[in-house]
């Protein structure tokens, strides 16, 4: 069962009758409601730096970062996950995302996964997770049993360990080395993180995978020049990376990436002839 406590994330909505608003006065509502996300984030940068400082030089080793959720909390890990090789041409173990409930979970809700606070653990454990990896538990009420339950597995066995709450004080955050907790308040329909809860959480995931990144020396300048070319938007992304850079016409710069295969590639390549 859940750990009972006063969670903010369920807090009743500040507004009332929402069925008899109109479209333009929900959307104002959800709009201004939004406007106080970017700032509950800005209050806990320095939290994400600390866990991003700690995470780089181990991730140089070999490391890896988990992340860890149920629901929407888990969908967003995912979809931060997913988007790292193909944005920064890493492998996909570089960043992995594991939701309750397993795959099928994220297109449709699995009864009680959540609830199990040994499967977070197991499913850990299947990737063969060790003390140069991270682990991020995601759950904007701080409560989830997978959740809590894997990141104390992961703390005891002197595994890195951070979460992503929205509730200050939550049992989440007593079982993670570095607790990210952005109090964005109640939501718009109470109790529906997907929300600002949600928001919070992508915008956090961003920061950490993004930095993570830039860090690791995967972004160039301003620029993806590790980027997976697998479609069209992206091979012209490349050719005008390279236009840009090295003054080249389109034609010239496409002919040096069909051949080298990556922007990388072509840059030095160019700068070592």
């Amino acid at each position: 069962m859940e750990v009972a406590m006063k969670k903010i994330t369920e807090s009743p909505s500040h507004y009332r009758h929402l069925e008899k608003k109109s479209t333009a006065e929900l959307l104002q509502i959800i709009n201004s409601e939004d406007q106080k996300v970017a700032l509950a984030v800005s209050q806990v940068l320095s939290d994400i730096e600390s866990l991003i400082e700690v995470t780089v030089p181990k991730m140089r080793e070999g490391g890896r970062l988990f992340y860890i959720g149920a629901g929407t909390s888990g969908r967003l890990g995912i979809l931060d996950a997913s988007e790292c090789p193909p944005t920064f041409g890493v492998p996909p173990d570089w960043v992995v995302g594991l939701i309750a409930g397993g795959d099928r979970a994220i297109r449709r809700a699995v009864e009680y996964a959540e609830d199990d606070e040994q499967a977070g653990w197991k499913d850990l454990e299947t990737h063969g997770i060790g003390d140069l990896d991270t682990v991020v538990g995601i759950a904007a009420s701080g409560t989830t049993p997978y959740v809590v339950g894997g990141l104390r597995s992961a703390q005891q066995r002197g595994i890195t360990t951070a979460c992503i709450s929205c509730n200050p004080g939550a049992p989440v955050t007593e079982v993670a080395d570095f607790p990210i907790v952005a109090v964005v308040g109640p939501e718009v329909v109470t109790g529906s993180t997907r929300m600002k809860s949600g928001t919070a959480q992508k915008m956090i995931l961003n920061m950490i995978t993004t930095t993570i990144m830039i860090r690791l020396g995967r972004v160039e300048d301003h620029r993806m020049v590790d980027m997976e070319l697998s479609n069209y938007k992206l091979w012209n992304r490349g050719v005008d990376i390279l236009c840009d850079e090295l003054g080249w016409p389109a034609d010239r710069a496409r002919r040096a990436l069909e051949e080298k295969g990556s922007v990388r590639a072509v840059l030095e390549s160019e700068r070592n002839s």
